[in-house]
């Protein structure tokens, strides 16, 4: 692998520039074919939670997947989910069905996690995850 395969990219689609710019942190970093999102959660284009643990589940996945996206990835290269939960016991069948629509089959590694509380008051999920880009094509 080249020097050049090794630099590393900060990944930061349009619309989620003004985290970068005001919390000082991308949504994802590549290095060669590694990459490390960070935490997706679910919040609309307005930055509004969404409503109940389904929607903010979709929000979030469909956040990953763009994040991925802009990173020269897909779903189906995530080797490795970690969820935050704050509702956790009730939460967890709605958001693993959810889950399972984004990721049908070829499941990848997945720690969930139950916490206290996430950025905003209302978020119930974050979701991170590590991908190597064109593994998924295999």
């Amino acid at each position: 692998m080249s020097t050049q395969n090794l630099k590393r990219q900060s990944i930061n689609p349009p619309p989620t520039q003004v985290f970068y710019d005001n919390f000082h942190f991308s949504q994802a970093t590549r290095v060669g074919d590694m990459i490390w999102v960070s935490g997706q959660v679910g919040i609309d284009g307005a930055m509004k939670p969404g409503e109940g643990i389904e929607e903010q589940a979709q929000l979030a996945f469909q956040a990953l997947k763009s994040v991925l996206e802009a990173a020269g990835a897909s779903l189906a290269d995530v080797v490795e989910l970690m969820t935050f939960h704050t509702e956790m016991q009730t939460d967890m069948p709605t958001f693993a069905k959810v889950k399972d629509q984004y990721f049908p089959d070829r499941y990848p590694s997945w720690t969930a996690i139950g916490i206290s509380q996430l950025a905003l008051p209302d978020l119930r999920v974050e979701i991170r995850a590590v991908a190597v880009a064109g593994c998924g094509d295999a």
